[in-house]
């Protein structure tokens, strides 16, 4: 969530109008308003100031999670991105804390890979091909696979994927727990 949308969730959660919430902070409504709509971003003073209001912590406020309604469903534009630089990866429904299961969709270009380091975390990982191939290296297995092929590996062990092949790589993977 973002600051601006956190700050109206959290006002409207206490039944606060804005001309209240800034009343009580010792602001200016408009200044509420215009926080709320991400026209200004507060400074840290103005912030604690309006946070004082409720009262809450500013550590407890950006930690705070939305109520979510219980979605079952996701179209293709509601996925979550979650990657930057040439491999893309979406999560499949909301990052939340308490979930048990990350299920990503991930699309490698030729060429394309997880970067110079192996990865390791704290999880069990398990995959499916889609289309085109990747190289998949657990500790010192190395394997390439193809549409249809699937993995599943313990993600302590050092890991790494690579498309060595002349077209896009997608794959369907899940991760329990959630690892980010």
């Amino acid at each position: 969530m973002e600051l601006a949308e956190r700050l109206k969730w959290l006002r409207s959660r206490h039944g606060l109008t804005q001309r209240e919430l800034a009343r009580r902070a010792g602001v200016n409504n408009s200044l509420i308003s215009q926080i709320e709509q991400a026209a200004v971003n507060p400074s840290v003073a103005t912030l604690k100031r309006i946070l004082d209001g409720f009262p809450i912590t500013m550590g407890a406020f950006f930690s705070l999670e939305r109520e979510q309604t219980r979605q079952i469903f996701f179209r293709q534009q509601e996925l979550l991105p979650i990657s930057s630089g040439e491999v893309q990866m979406w999560l499949i429904g909301p990052l939340q804390r308490g979930h048990k299961l990350a299920l990503l969709r991930e699309r490698y270009p030729p060429g394309a890979d997880t970067g110079p380091d192996m990865l390791s975390n704290e999880a069990e990982e398990a995959g499916l091909v889609l289309s085109g191939e990747i190289e998949i290296t657990v500790g010192e297995e190395c394997c390439v696979l193809r549409a249809g092929d699937g993995y599943y590996f313990d993600t302590r062990q050092p890991h790494r994927f690579r498309n060595i092949g002349s077209e896009y790589c997608e794959l369907i993977s899940a991760a329990t727990p959630p690892t980010f």
